[in-house]
């Protein structure tokens, strides 16, 4: 059976989760491939909220296998404490599978995330500081922890008492930090977090495999989005994983032969947190609109979200990056009380148009957007279930976008909930 890949189109926040509990309904695993507590996401359900870092979305249905795979960075502190925020919200977290290669993330990462962004100054890169990019680089290093090594106290504590040695070196010599304590650190990921994880440790290629050659449905999770694409995204603004559809292959550990549908998720606009170029960048009172009618705050850092227009160039690249086969738009409803609404159809810079994504950073920088203006619809959306209850200038909206694009909308949200969404295409 195919597999099916979510994917952020834009720089993340695009409420990915959503379609991804929609589409779980139909799965039997939702694997998370890349990206760590970094990325969070809030799914309503019966108007309660659940904001998840980790776990995958289908953890919410009983049927589902939620899986997280090789390609994730985990504390498992944060991992279990969002286990135990589940359990007491009723949802059975047993089934929960993390593969034995996912690296951990340990404390001297986080400790040099912090420091690291407080040195850069006025040229930071506007990370979480949980630790990510760390994790990822000592993975890449050769010098990582995983998760299998919880399994094996001796391994670990060895590789930890090598890997410190140098991390305290780092921390006192360069940034004048206290160092940590390797008794403490093994104490709490072995004596407490290994005991509680040991069940959900497993090989889980294997098990991804053994689901696709049953002829099961596979749904692979992204976390961010194709602009914080570590290869692709607007470098040095960008996580340090590979979120597009492509890493999905190395983070589930499969080949792209099983993947036959890949959905890109994108807002009705556009935000972005953190420093870094963002052309239909709004400072006005629209601006400031869109971010107190779209709750534009993120779910882990409680940041403000910087808000813009809708860019098709951005768009078109995330569709060509991806091989996208549709489009999940969210936040439709957003836009309900604007007079007009703008779509970014090109760029401009001193003469020169673009209608695809410039590759050269300095030029994305000093870009104008340049805009078409269709009129806004004045009508709550919150209600619609089906394109017909759309008025016909939200329809038209849509219709330009999809022009813009060259891919179908197969999905519309138009408030946070579970079912406040429209099947916009067949």
């Amino acid at each position: 059976m195919p597999a099916t890949v979510v994917v952020g189109t834009q720089w993340g926040d695009e409420g990915k989760g959503k379609f991804t509990d929609l589409l779980a309904k139909e799965m039997h695993l939702v694997v998370r491939y890349q990206g760590g507590h970094n990325a969070g996401h809030t799914i309503v359900v019966n108007g309660e909220s659940f904001a998840l870092q980790l776990v995958p979305s289908g953890i919410l249905y009983d049927h589902i296998v939620p899986v997280i795979g090789n390609g994730v960075v985990v504390d498992p502190r944060v991992l279990l404490a969002e286990l135990d925020m589940l359990a007491r919200k009723g949802v059975d977290t047993s089934r929960l599978k993390v593969s034995g290669n996912a690296h951990l993330i340990l404390p001297y990462h986080q400790e040099l995330d912090k420091v690291a962004e407080r040195r850069l100054g006025k040229n930071k890169i506007g990370t979480t500081k949980r630790g990510i990019g760390p994790a990822y680089a000592d993975k890449a290093s050769r010098v990582g922890l995983r998760v299998q090594d919880l399994l094996d106290p001796k391994i670990f504590r060895e590789k930890l008492d090598v890997v410190l040695k140098e991390k305290n070196a780092l921390l006192a010599k360069v940034y004048n930090q206290l160092p940590l304590d390797a008794d403490a650190i093994a104490d709490q990921y072995l004596g407490e977090c290994a005991p509680r994880l040991e069940a959900m440790i497993t090989d889980t290629v294997s098990l991804v495999h053994d689901a696709l050659e049953a002829d099961q449905h596979v749904l692979l999770e992204g976390a961010q989005a194709t602009f914080l694409d570590l290869d692709h995204g607007t470098y040095p603004y960008v996580t340090s994983s590979n979120p597009v559809a492509g890493g999905a292959c190395v983070g589930a550990g499969i080949g792209p032969r099983y993947i036959d549908r890949v959905m890109g998720v994108a807002k009705a606009y556009v935000t972005r947190v953190g420093a870094g170029p963002f052309p239909t960048e709004l400072l006005d009172e629209v601006g400031d609109l869109i971010v107190d009618r779209g709750g534009e705050y993120g779910t882990n850092t409680g940041r403000r979200r910087r808000p813009g227009w809708f860019d098709a160039v951005m768009l078109r690249h995330a569709v060509r990056l991806n091989s996208l086969s549709e489009v999940g738009l969210t936040k439709l409803d957003v836009l309900d009380t604007l007079d007009t609404v703008k779509v970014c159809v090109a760029y401009e810079l001193d003469g020169e148009r673009f209608d695809h994504l410039p590759y050269h950073q300095s030029v994305l920088h000093k870009v104008r957007p340049i805009y078409e203006e269709l009129p806004g619809w004045k009508t709550d959306l919150s209600a619609a279930t089906e394109p017909g209850h759309l008025p016909r200038e939200a329809s038209d909206y849509l219709a330009f976008l999809e022009e813009q694009v060259g891919v179908p909308i197969r999905m519309v949200g138009v408030g946070p909930g579970r079912e406040q969404y429209v099947h916009y295409a067949a």
